[in-house]
């Protein structure tokens, strides 16, 4: 178990990581979410103890490490970037660790072996990573890391550069790699679809705080504020000021229509709506039929879905279907969306329906 105990980091004047409590646990994926610069790396170093904190304090298994360094901690950290020894075999590779712990050889042995066959290298023993493919490299980098049993494996976007086909393969083995392995696996991305994959608990980290943490599925469904709701989402959510009347909600110039359910009791008054993409269609659906009139900006083809970026009066949404859609850059389109699938937060930005 990882405690962090109001800890935070200091660059000159800048703070990097404001004051942070959170508590990770072994035997599930533990996964820090958030775009480019929110903090996830910095988090991690100052777990790892890379980083000096400014405050706080950092329990390991209930022993205050916040002075220990990296060695004495007994972690792992795996990187985005393949970070092997390019001297050493595969073999060499993965038990360098094991050898600086003093092992015996035959436990060295078995350790690596062990490793190897769970990450399909056994063939590759022998060869230096320049031989090696990026995956392969990467899947080194991961050996050593389940090779050493470590209290804490930190895995920094670690397949963030590698092509689709291995990081959907290696996304889909990761659970089961650190299964029953007793250590703290804490996951960085910026991949809201990456977390939902992954699954355990996730921390959605906005400008160096943690904005929420808890069961990755349930955050999803039920973000406790806007900040939350914006990081778990790709596309970003769209959201728009709304004015809240006799339970009828007003998107200004833009639709009408009457609310439902908990958001139905909402006093009047202004409020934020929020939608996810995936929600609002380019098409009449279902209980999708709230129209919502909009300049196409920009569309983007990806697979098998679509997508639209569209002007309605200030506001930019975007509308994410699957099949390809006949959009035309400049023009208006009718999509729709259903209202009980919004999601309304108070002035202060925090969820009230």
């Amino acid at each position: 178990m990882i405690e962090l105990h109001d800890v935070t980091k200091r660059v000159g004047q800048v703070t990097h990581i404001k004051p942070t409590t959170l508590t990770l646990e072994p035997g599930q994926f533990n996964v820090l979410l958030g775009a480019t610069g929110s903090g996830k790396t910095s988090l991690i170093k100052l777990m790892a103890g890379l980083d000096p904190m400014a405050s706080g304090r950092i329990e390991m298994d209930g022993q205050d490490v916040t002075r220990l360094n990296t060695q004495k901690r007994r972690i792992s950290l795996v990187h985005q970037f393949f970070v092997n020894y390019p001297h050493m075999s595969v073999f060499e590779n993965i038990a360098s660790p094991l050898r600086v712990a003093g092992m015996t050889k035959s436990e060295i042995e078995g350790r690596v072996e062990e490793a190897a066959d769970l990450l399909q290298l056994r063939p590759m023993l022998n060869r230096r990573p320049s031989e090696l493919s990026g995956g392969q490299q990467q899947r080194t980098a991961l050996a050593r890391a389940i090779a050493k049993d470590s209290r804490a494996v930190f895995l920094d976007e670690p397949l963030a550069n590698l092509d689709y086909k291995l990081r959907e393969e290696l996304r889909e083995q990761l659970p089961d790699l650190f299964a029953g392995r007793g250590a703290v696996v804490v996951y960085a991305t910026s991949e809201p679809e990456e977390a939902l994959m992954l699954g355990g608990k996730t921390a959605l980290m906005d400008d160096g705080r943690v904005t929420q943490f808890g069961t990755t599925s349930e955050i999803y469904r039920n973000p406790e504020n806007l900040s939350a709701a914006r990081v778990f989402s790709d596309p970003p959510i769209n959201s728009a000021a709304v004015t809240i009347m006799r339970s009828e909600a007003e998107l200004a110039g833009a639709a009408k229509w009457a609310l439902t359910g908990a958001a139905a009791d909402l006093p009047d008054g202004l409020y934020t709506v929020a939608i996810r993409p995936h929600r609002v269609l380019p098409v009449r659906s279902g209980a999708a039929e709230i129209e919502l009139k909009g300049r196409v900006i920009v569309t983007e083809l990806s697979g098998s879905d679509s997508s639209a970026h569209f002007q309605m009066g200030a506001e930019a949404w975007v509308s994410l279907a699957s099949g390809v859609h006949p959009y035309r850059i400049g023009e208006d389109h009718v999509f729709y969306m259903d209202p009980g699938n919004c999601r309304y937060f108070g002035q202060d930005g925090r969820l009230v329906a």
